[in-house]
């Protein structure tokens, strides 16, 4: 963990891919990240497509209520398309708004994530993402809403729903750092054996 801000992280012009640069967003230590310096975080999210360094951007940053980080979590939550990522940018959200606007928000996701079971019903991956210790289960015990009661209830009733070899392959922790709950090869063979079967 680097225990102070990193200047190449506040080089506008350095490569998103720089290995450098990847180290030291990937290694950032969370308590170095000051409202002066956060600017320079949201300002790598604006700029790049690399998918993993939003999400790392989006998980540094959503425990924190800086003023100026209101506007970045509306347009995070605005611009991502994984749901995983949305309820991240939500997490930074609600850090400035009140359960009845939360749930405004949460009732077109809901409606997303029912369609999410019609055209992808195996998306496990996305799934144990959203039931991960660091999302919805953390805004369930922290906030206590019904609106997040109501969606982690919906993530869980879809997931239990998918066929058993998709389950339990993975979680996430506090941090939102993957744990693997079965080795690799467990997870092919189970899947494997499901698809063999499906095309019986």
């Amino acid at each position: 963990m680097t225990k102070y801000f990193p200047e190449i992280l506040t080089n506008e012009k350095i490569n998103d891919r720089h290995i450098e640069f990847r180290n030291a967003l990937f290694d950032l230590d969370k308590n170095v990240i000051s409202v002066e310096n956060s600017h320079y975080l949201t300002n790598i999210y604006y700029s790049t497509k690399q998918l993993d360094i939003r999400n790392k951007i989006l998980k540094l940053l959503y425990d924190f209520n800086f003023a100026t980080l209101k506007e970045f979590f509306a347009n995070a939550y605005k611009k991502e398309r994984y749901l995983d990522m949305k309820i991240y940018a939500l997490r930074g959200l609600s850090n400035f708004m009140e359960e009845k606007e939360i749930a405004k928000l949460l009732d077109k996701f809901n409606q997303t994530l029912a369609k999410r079971q019609e055209t992808t019903p195996y998306n496990y991956q996305e799934y144990e993402l959203l039931r991960g210790k660091n999302a919805l289960p953390f805004l369930v015990e922290k906030f206590g809403y019904s609106c997040f009661k109501e969606t982690l209830e919906q993530v869980n009733k879809q997931y239990d729903a998918m066929p058993d070899a998709f389950k339990g392959h993975f979680t996430t922790d506090e941090n939102g750092e993957s744990v693997m709950l079965r080795k690799p090869e467990e997870t092919k063979i189970m899947m494997d054996k499901f698809w063999e079967n499906a095309r019986k």
